[in-house]
């Protein structure tokens, strides 16, 4: 059985992602920073439910300790937490702004991922799918003609982009396993009103890297057409 822990998954892309995969046969704990919100989705979806704040060293930690108990390891980690942060010009954007994005965009993402590394590590196959945007692709936004070079998000757009270079850092730090970023889609979720995409479609590319074969691709960035470029 595979164990599947995905952060910040009680609605949107994540949940849809724990939907898909707890359907697929894993065992899902959705992170939830309201337990009683968590397990009341999860108990709609055949998933489980634990306490989890990415910005919370506590928090983390606690759920670490759980998991471990109840399922002795974990074999699939996805970095979904996220937040977007306002839409802002360069000229407009504070340090205030910054901080409070990569709190739990970034610095969030390596509580986890250090809190969970000993359980993957002792995993036969071990995975981690880091939810990216095409909006940390530096060639996307340089472009001109490009929508990403559209979008007045410096926080949360570098936030990205400092995803994945973690990525690549952890991909190469760890071989064994398999370490993507992956960029879902312009989702139509709370987060984001102007989405085109249904939830169902952009979980699709998670889903794919939650399940990689262990001779899959690492150290990747993808979105369900194929490689983003960096």
């Amino acid at each position: 059985m595979t164990t599947t822990l995905i952060t910040g998954a009680t609605r949107g892309i994540g949940l849809e992602a724990a939907r898909q995969l707890a359907g697929a046969g894993h065992t899902v704990y959705l992170g939830a920073r309201d337990l009683e919100r968590g397990r009341e989705t999860a108990e709609r979806i055949g998933a489980r439910a634990v306490q989890l704040d990415v910005t919370s060293e506590e928090s983390v930690q606690a759920a670490a300790r759980l998991i471990r108990e109840e399922a002795g390891g974990l074999d699939v980690l996805v970095n979904n937490a996220g937040v977007p942060g306002r839409w802002n010009p360069p000229a407009e954007i504070t340090a205030d702004d910054m901080e409070t994005v990569y709190a739990t965009n970034v610095f969030g993402l390596v509580r986890v991922t250090h809190a969970f590394l000993p359980l993957l590590e002792a995993a036969d196959h071990a995975v981690i799918v880091n939810v990216s945007s095409s909006g940390g692709s530096l060639t996307r936004c340089s472009d001109p003609a490009g929508l990403e070079a559209t979008f007045p998000m410096v926080a949360y757009c570098s936030s990205k982009s400092a995803v994945n270079m973690i990525t690549v850092q952890y991909a190469n730090a760890f071989p064994d396993m398999r370490i993507n970023a992956v960029h879902p889609g312009a989702a139509a979720t709370d987060f984001n009103p102007r989405g085109t995409v249904s939830a169902e479609q952009c979980a699709k590319i998670i889903v794919r890297m939650a399940t990689v074969a262990p001779d899959g691709p690492t150290g990747g960035f993808f979105e369900e057409e194929g490689p983003v470029p960096w």
